[in-house]
């Protein structure tokens, strides 16, 4: 935001060693991200990340945030009518403390347009809710958020925060996520656990942004696997 393609903070960067090897560090001080110069369909996502200690702003007290999105699309900034916010339309991995694996389908609006336009899908969760549920039945979202199955349904945005069923590791040890994209259908796993998904997306390619949202963190792995045709 505001810096545009420029980084005077220096929120981007490499360090040559985190736990014996190389890390892209994101500060999170500034709200932002990397994006892909391509545009990319049919893929399998990997990717590598800790929590550093850092946290700032209005988010410095809130639990830690930040996120991958797939599938962007239209014009930088587009969250905001102005074209001057963080993100884009796309369809949301979310890394927050007691929610990594939540799905969101963010807004972006498109040139001259008053209203913002969300992306939408079919998961199986439930309407009210809107927890993924894999054997559950399938319903039309357009818009918010879809919970991973285990969030806390006492989550609360405080840093720190911890659920009882979290399969997110503590603060400073390494979490694998992983991304499936193959035609209308993402599937999300954290850990090793099948944590969210849908079908029948709107989105089916585009940039992949990584983000800053207020916390450190590190990222030592990004794979980006294309998927055989079926």
């Amino acid at each position: 935001v505001d810096h545009k393609n420029k980084d005077p903070n220096r929120v981007f960067t490499v360090v040559p060693h985190i736990d014996g090897a190389p890390a892209i560090r994101i500060s999170g001080e500034d709200f932002g991200g990397l994006i892909t110069k391509r545009s990319f369909r049919d893929y399998r996502l990997v990717v590598e990340f800790r929590w550093g200690l850092l946290t700032w702003g209005k988010r410095s007290l809130k639990a830690r945030d930040a996120g991958i999105l797939l599938h962007c699309e239209g014009q930088y900034g587009n969250f905001q009518a102005d074209f001057n916010g963080p993100w884009m339309r796309s369809i949301e991995y979310q890394f927050i403390e007691g929610g990594t694996g939540d799905l969101l389908l963010v807004r972006g609006f498109d040139q001259g347009a008053s209203k913002p336009v969300s992306p939408s899908l079919v998961a199986p969760a439930d309407d009210v809710l809107r927890v993924w549920k894999k054997d559950g039945k399938p319903r039309s979202f357009t818009g918010g958020r879809i919970d991973w199955y285990g969030r806390d349904p006492a989550w609360r945005d405080v840093l720190g925060f911890r659920g009882v069923a979290d399969v997110e590791r503590p603060v400073g040890e390494w979490n694998r996520v992983e991304v499936e994209c193959r035609d209308a259908t993402v599937r999300y796993w954290l850990n090793g656990h099948e944590v969210n998904g849908g079908t029948e997306a709107t989105l089916t390619e585009g940039p992949i942004f990584l983000q800053s949202e207020g916390a450190e963190l590190y990222v030592r792995k990004v794979e980006l696997h294309p998927l055989p045709s079926q």
